[in-house]
């Protein structure tokens, strides 16, 4: 039986790990995932059971697709037209299964007077400190623009929080190969400069489904 490395496939020895990884992952979204609660206060959380993996990112950057992508549901997480809509932590989880998904509301809207809101700042920022369970932030970055000013702000919240975090670029589709080879270099450069960065960096299309196989097993290594 091969045993799956904890710290997920930059760690994997050799194509056996690799692959009882991404089976490892597969199984973990072959469950019925479901939406658990929602909440906007710290004192409403639900209990700090098993392991929770948050996703953030800016407004539109496509966390719920994501979301859906990772479960194959197509209306698992609500996905709004309207950036900067959700407020608050939605939880999502699957029958025995140690892991849960939390929704971040987005920041930097363009009409936001700050690089990262104050409601951000205070009830996520505490919440990402705080929480006992918290294993890694996944955090979303549009693979079709530059990093922006609140981006790099996030991350530096996170090393603040000395909160493990990973780098994952979205809509990868929308970019030509020759682009996204070089945003993704930019990108892996980020994370190297960062403690609290994760090695890895994942690109991800949730329209065609590309990097989805790979975000699945390093979850499945957490979980």
């Amino acid at each position: 039986m091969t045993t799956l490395p904890a710290g997920g496939l930059s760690e994997a020895r050799d194509e056996g790990e690799r692959a009882a990884l991404l089976e490892a992952g597969r199984l973990l979204f072959a469950r019925p995932w479901a939406f658990r609660t929602a909440t906007q206060t710290l004192e409403l959380l639900p209990p700090p059971e098993g392991i929770e993996v948050a996703l953030a990112g800016r407004s539109n950057v496509g966390k719920s697709s994501l979301t859906n992508a990772l479960a194959g549901q197509k209306a698992l997480a609500r996905v709004s037209v309207t950036p900067g809509r959700t407020k608050q932590l939605n939880f999502f989880s699957a029958p025995e299964v140690p892991l849960t998904l939390v929704d971040m509301p987005g920041y930097g809207y363009a009409k936001a007077s700050k690089l990262v809101k104050e409601d951000w700042q205070g009830l996520m920022f505490d919440y990402l400190r705080g929480r006992p369970n918290l294993r890694r932030v996944l955090l979303l970055l549009d693979a079709r623009i530059d990093t922006k000013s609140s981006d790099r702000a996030v991350m530096t919240l996170l090393d603040k929080a000395a909160v493990p975090f990973q780098l994952v670029l979205t809509k990868a589709d929308g970019v030509k190969p020759p682009d996204l080879a070089k945003r993704l270099a930019e990108v892996q450069g980020l994370a190297r400069r960062h403690p609290a960065g994760h090695p890895l960096v994942l690109v991800t299309s949730s329209e065609t489904g590309l990097g989805m196989d790979e975000l699945r097993a390093e979850l499945a290594a957490l979980a």
